[in-house]
């Protein structure tokens, strides 16, 4: 048995403070494919390219996901009314 991890498809970073670290150039150094920064409520996706990350709109990953309505039911209050109206929005 391999002591290798595979290497994540994707990376989320919830970003508490500026400055620090370019987490974008780690990532790229060992290829993951999309990195998401969720900075004070909204997200922020970047896909891999040959010249580096490009900031897209849309998840290449989960294209079916709507970004929006993820961040606006993280902003709501209570956690158990923000996870059951998000599923419903993904059931409709």
């Amino acid at each position: 048995m391999s002591d290798r991890r595979e290497i994540p498809d994707l990376a989320l970073e919830v970003t508490v403070s500026s400055g620090g670290i370019d987490a974008l150039e780690i990532y790229r150094r060992i290829g993951v494919a999309e990195v998401w920064f969720w900075e004070d409520g909204v997200i922020s996706v970047y896909c891999l390219r040959s010249t580096g990350y490009e900031l897209v709109q849309q998840s290449e990953l989960l294209p079916k996901l709507d970004l929006r309505s993820l961040e606006f039911h993280t902003r709501m209050a209570d956690q158990y009314d923000a996870v059951n109206a998000f599923m419903q929005t993904l059931q409709s």
